[in-house]
């Protein structure tokens, strides 16, 4: 479960040393700021970046990155965060956000490349990356310790086709991950090579074991409709959000939740909604202390928030490019591929995910 930190926290957390090296204008936007993401970028140059920003969208500090990048996951016990490359890339980054140490890359094995998101264990000690061993055409989690310069000390099954996000249970027990059921290989690029018989479903994963807990699988109607991405509520309910690849006229459930032991539940929204989000959801987030659910779409450009308990939309907002979202002090923070985040415009262009840092 991702926990929330306000600015206070962050800035005792990163140190005096790591605020004093920060310009002024930085430097006064954090200690204004009531909390704090991080989300990758690219620059008007082209180049690519993982950027610190408060929750008004204040660029507070910024690390280079080889090649574009995805999804963002911290860790709270060990002061790091990771930026995982893009589809099919082969590189992920590991930064301390304390700057105590320079940023660590790491690149995937040998037949695999990452699915752009992963996660850290409850003590961060270890990293999990969703990966993709393409000859077999099998999801694996890779697993890298971080006691060791995050070197590759294993793998198991995610139990499923084109693994994408993943997240761990609050008790640290059980990883989640939602494989989206689509095979790939780098030799085509991003080419969807099974459009007519895809296999999403949603996997529990024992991390310590690499066992199967249990896996749903999304009934034969819902073949095409891949599932992509996760959060988990505070009372353990995971949400996942999906991306359609049947015919575009189709109006199939996008959202769905589910409890260990429970079957698949997709939430009936209004056809107004599901057509403004155009069979595709790009970013989910909980906000628990609110109890509520939002999803974007930077295809429909709009984000939409729910309740958690009802799955009543709360409210819908138009957002050109809406793209990455995580849970503010109230309500949700949203970022576009524009530069968008919070209403503030930034000269990057922020890429589908946002993280609260925590």
């Amino acid at each position: 479960m991702k926990n929330l930190i306000d600015r206070r926290s962050f800035v005792k957390m990163a140190g005096a040393a790591w605020v004093a090296a920060l310009g002024p204008r930085a430097a006064f936007a954090l200690e204004s700021a009531d909390a704090v993401f991080a989300s990758a970028f690219m620059s008007p140059d082209g180049s690519y970046g993982v950027a610190t920003l408060t929750e008004a969208g204040e660029i507070v500090d910024r690390t280079p990155l080889p090649a574009r990048a995805h999804g963002i996951a911290s860790s709270p016990a060990t002061r790091r965060a990771v930026a995982f490359a893009r589809r099919p890339g082969t590189y992920a980054v590991i930064l301390a956000t304390d700057g105590s140490t320079e940023p660590i890359v790491i690149s995937a094995a040998e037949g695999r490349h990452f699915f752009g998101h992963g996660c850290f264990s409850a003590d961060g000690r270890l990293l999990y990356a969703t990966e993709n061993d393409f000859s077999a055409n099998r999801g694996m989690v890779g697993v890298y310790d971080g006691t060791q310069g995050f070197a590759r000390v294993g793998e198991f099954p995610t139990y499923g086709i084109g693994p994408h996000d993943m997240t761990l249970s609050a008790d640290g027990r059980t990883l989640v991950i939602a494989n989206g059921g689509i095979e790939t290989h780098p030799d085509f690029g991003r080419t969807k090579l099974n459009l007519d018989h895809m296999e999403p479903s949603l996997a529990l994963v024992d991390p310590a074991a690499g066992a199967l807990i249990e896996k749903h699988v999304l009934p034969p109607e819902l073949k095409q409709l891949s599932t992509r991405h996760l959060d988990i509520g505070a009372d353990a309910r995971i949400w996942f959000a999906c991306q359609y690849e049947g015919p575009r006229n189709d109006l199939p459930p996008l959202v769905g939740h589910f409890a260990k032991g429970e079957s698949l539940s997709f939430v009936d929204l209004p056809e107004r909604i599901t057509t403004a989000l155009v069979n595709y959801v790009g970013a989910i987030s909980v906000n628990r202390r609110q109890g509520l659910i939002c999803v974007t779409s930077p295809k429909g450009h709009v984000a939409v928030t729910l309740d958690a308990k009802t799955g009543a939309v709360v409210s819908e907002e138009r957002i050109p490019d809406a793209a990455g979202v995580a849970a503010a002090a109230n309500g949700f923070a949203v970022s576009s591929y524009d530069g968008l985040f919070r209403g503030h415009r930034s000269a990057v262009a922020w890429d589908q995910h946002i993280v609260r840092l925590d």
